[in-house]
């Protein structure tokens, strides 16, 4: 079964085109290295939650949005050995291509696949 990672982060609202430069740069490191898919979404209707929400997740600033994202693997196996290929690609160092937000405030996690419909 396939294999996922998911990351959820805050990215300043006035960053949106610098974002989207940054995720089609590593979107294509990610296929170079093994991703099916690799989908990024900008936060359209994301509320705030009184115990729990995205917002709150990521400490999302009334001047940024949610950003979700998810890339799609063949396995664990071509995961993990596609992200040890993406950190030694120079695309991914940050003089080339800088994260437009905060990374300390990403969420990141890998996902074991039990239903694909």
């Amino acid at each position: 079964m396939s294999y996922t990672d998911g990351f959820v982060a805050a990215v300043p609202t006035a960053n949106k085109e610098k974002y989207i430069d940054h995720a089609k740069l590593s979107a294509d490191v990610f296929k170079d290295h093994g991703a099916l898919k690799v989908t990024e979404t900008w936060g359209d209707n994301v509320p705030d939650g009184e115990v729990t929400s995205f917002p709150m997740a990521v400490n999302c600033g009334d001047d940024e949005t949610v950003v979700f994202s998810w890339v799609i693997w063949p396995s664990k196996e071509a995961r993990d050995a596609g992200w040890q290929a993406i950190m030694e690609d120079p695309r991914m160092q940050a003089d080339q291509n800088p994260m437009p937000f905060d990374g300390k405030r990403l969420i990141y996690g890998g996902f074991e696949t039990i239903l694909e419909v």
